[in-house]
């Protein structure tokens, strides 16, 4: 049920106003476009304040690079074309996926616990297609079962019990229906990053303070991490406790913007949990799903499986 007062309906689309549960009767608000089944304050407080400042910076449409589109296709090996299919993307941030799943044709529901659907919102808001809502991720407001697709990328890792989030997604699959996930890798080498060092102390400090720390921090630590990296690779550039992209061919400012962003992403998070791929396999066969790949990607491990017919 829908209460119309101070309503805009384009493309059927509900602005401002709010929403009536039929079953409990509870009231959903709906500001600005955007539903929301979940609390203002929560674990991913970090996340709204740094997607709502970094609104646009990993967007392929701003970069003028194909760095997220590349990445979606081949971790999830789907067809640039899904029209008819109806997609789930859990944990959407500033939605640089949602623009590439956009664009494939499908239905997409895509929602992030924190307020940085505001951000999608404004990226992304303008294709029809595209359904953005605040919602958390063991309480998903959707019909289970439903979904062609369910995909949940660089997320779970940041979720206080990841194994139980990523069992709350599977219950949306319908059968047939496949799920894709990464999440951050758990082996020796992973584990000394300087950010599971600090990280104790630098996510209980203010988020304001925090970043304006990394803003000064990041650039005067850049040409080492470049140094490093053009002479060790990954390896080398994890000497430096900073995040940095200098391969990817990013311009300079673009790749001190990606830096500052980052780091501050591997700094300021409540919940930073990596698993190790005989962990993330135990969840898909756990869930019961089939044709199950479980393996090493681009950010940590990859996993995918199907719902049984």
């Amino acid at each position: 049920m829908i209460n119309n007062e101070d309503v805009q309906f384009p493309n059927n689309r509900l602005i401002n106003g709010s929403l009536v549960c039929p079953n409990c009767g509870k009231i959903y608000l709906v500001e600005n476009g955007i539903p929301k089944f979940a609390t203002a304050e929560n674990y991913a407080d970090s996340f709204s304040y740094q997607w709502n400042l970094h609104r646009s910076t990993q967007l392929d449409s701003y970069t003028g690079f194909p760095i997220s589109r590349n990445r979606l296709f081949n971790v999830t090996g789907w067809s640039e074309n899904l029209e008819g299919q109806i997609i789930l993307e859990a944990g959407s941030g500033a939605g640089r996926f949602s623009e590439i799943l956009a664009q494939t044709g499908a239905e997409i529901f895509s929602f992030d616990l924190s307020s940085a659907v505001r951000a999608n919102y404004k990226n992304n808001g303008h294709y029809p297609n595209l359904n953005i809502f605040q919602g958390d991720i063991y309480n998903i407001p959707l019909k289970e079962a439903s979904f062609d697709k369910v995909l949940c990328l660089g997320v779970l890792q940041h979720t206080p019990d990841p194994e139980n989030a990523f069992k709350s997604l599977v219950k949306y699959i319908h059968p047939g229906g496949e799920i894709v996930i990464d999440v951050y890798r758990k082996d020796l080498l992973s584990l000394m990053q300087w950010k599971y060092i600090f990280r104790h102390i630098t996510k209980r400090i203010d988020k304001k303070l925090l970043y304006r720390v990394i803003e000064v921090a990041v650039p005067l630590l850049l040409p080492f991490s470049r140094f490093f990296r053009m002479f060790l690779g990954r390896v080398g550039a994890r000497m430096v406790p900073i995040a940095e992209y200098s391969h990817l061919g990013l311009p300079s400012e673009m790749n001190k913007q990606w830096a500052i962003l980052d780091t501050f992403d591997m700094y300021s998070p409540e919940y930073d949990y990596p698993q190790t791929v005989t962990t993330v396999a135990r969840w898909f066969k756990g869930a019961g799903l089939v044709d199950i790949s479980v393996c090493h990607g681009p950010n940590g491990i990859v996993g995918k499986g199907y719902c049984p017919e």
